[in-house]
């Protein structure tokens, strides 16, 4: 299976700071057997919505890490809805209730997340411990989405 993660970052993009939250996640989805595909752009929306494209099509799931924010440059959310064919409002509400649960700040994110080309797009924040506590709330449901955007013959599980 394949995955890519998307850094949105200025200061990543220009070499300015680590890439902290992207090395996690791929890290995260490696240790569950994705093969994963990098790539770091600025905060800048048509660079965003090109990117996730680009990536969903070659993919199976894409995750994006920062730019979620309140911040003038925070238009993640804003590219990745341009690009959207369908919304998974679900992921969205569960990472951001989660995250409300362990910090007030959470109440800033307006990360989304949806289908581009049969890949299942996230929304992530950009920081380690927001992707860290994002990719565990994501990961039981992640395989059954993947399966499902295939097209794969799927059996429903309680759980």
């Amino acid at each position: 299976m394949n995955a890519a993660v998307l850094t949105v970052s200025d200061r990543v993009s220009q070499g300015e700071a680590d890439d902290a939250s992207g090395d996690l996640l791929a890290e995260l989805l490696e240790s569950d057997g994705y093969v994963v595909e990098r790539r770091v752009v600025a905060d800048e929306a048509d660079q965003i919505a090109a990117a996730i494209e680009e990536l969903a099509a070659a993919t199976s799931v894409v995750l994006t890490t920062g730019g979620t924010g309140l911040a003038f440059r925070d238009v993640t959310p804003e590219a990745t809805r341009t690009v959207l064919q369908r919304e998974a409002p679900g992921i969205a509400e569960a990472l951001r209730a989660d995250s409300i649960a362990k910090t007030p700040h959470g109440l800033l994110s307006r990360g989304v997340a949806g289908v581009v080309s049969g890949a299942l797009v996230v929304n992530l924040p950009g920081s380690p411990g927001g992707c860290r506590d994002g990719y565990a709330i994501l990961q039981p449901a992640l395989g059954h989405a993947v399966s499902l955007l295939a097209g794969d013959p799927t059996r429903h599980a309680q759980t």
